[in-house]
């Protein structure tokens, strides 16, 4: 990982030690060298939809977040290996993206097909606790993307939404029954989501305007858990399989 000129990894004693990161600030000016717009992916696992994204939109500059340093070496392998000047991978926790990142210096948060975190509504990316984090790094009205299969983690930010009265850009349920699954950006497909729609799960979408002058507030609901991620990770369906 280390020897990767793309990836960046940050001690928690570090942070915690207040050592400022060299490209705080600097992304486009002294990395990517270029003043196109960042985006973030959160959870980025192998960086499937970083490099696909990276690949398709080469104006636009995408990092990989991700806790994971064995997760993160495929993507960061491939896009050395390709030449990628676009891409880069972050190893941390979410929770210290400020450390990474200026106020503003990002343009665009996606979340792709995250743990929804029934029980741990802190835990959940798209939380009132997340999206403040996000706020602190995003331009004013940045645009978050969740893409999910998770009904329950699709219900359960569409009401954060709503009751924050945010702006909702895209919003879908069923994706790949939709004019939104034709566009470049949204058919990208990963090796978790094709499992997911082999199984017979839909894939939900919503993107909406995360706006810095606003108090957010969690929404008291009641949703009904996702039965099929009692089978577990390797399971995770709503079918019965042989």
């Amino acid at each position: 990982m280390q020897q990767f000129p793309n990836v960046f990894q940050t001690t928690v004693n570090q942070i915690m030690n207040g050592e400022t990161f060299i490209y705080k600030g600097e992304w486009k000016g002294s990395f990517f060298k270029n003043q196109n717009p960042i985006i973030l992916e959160l959870g980025c696992g192998k960086g499937e939809y970083t490099i696909q994204q990276a690949a398709t939109n080469i104006n636009n500059n995408y990092i990989g977040i991700d806790i994971k340093g064995a997760r993160i070496y495929t993507g960061a392998k491939q896009s050395v290996e390709n030449s990628m000047t676009n891409v880069a991978f972050v190893r941390c926790d979410i929770h210290y993206l400020p450390h990474f990142f200026n106020n503003g210096e990002v343009n665009e948060i996606w979340i792709t097909f995250p743990d929804p975190q029934m029980k741990k509504y802190k835990k959940r990316l798209t939380s009132t606790l997340f999206l403040n984090t996000y706020k602190q790094i995003l331009v004013d009205n940045g645009v978050i993307h969740l893409k999910t299969d998770s009904n329950f983690l699709y219900t359960y930010t569409k009401a954060l939404i709503q009751l924050n009265n945010l702006t909702i850009i895209q919003d879908t349920c069923n994706l790949y029954n939709s004019d939104l699954g034709n566009t470049k950006q949204l058919n990208i497909k990963t090796y978790y989501e094709k499992q997911w729609l082999a199984r017979g799960i839909d894939i939900k979408y919503i993107s909406f305007k995360l706006p810095h002058n606003t108090t957010l507030i969690e929404p008291n609901i009641e949703i009904p858990y996702d039965t099929y991620r009692s089978f577990g990770r390797e399971g995770r369906s709503n079918l019965k399989l042989d």
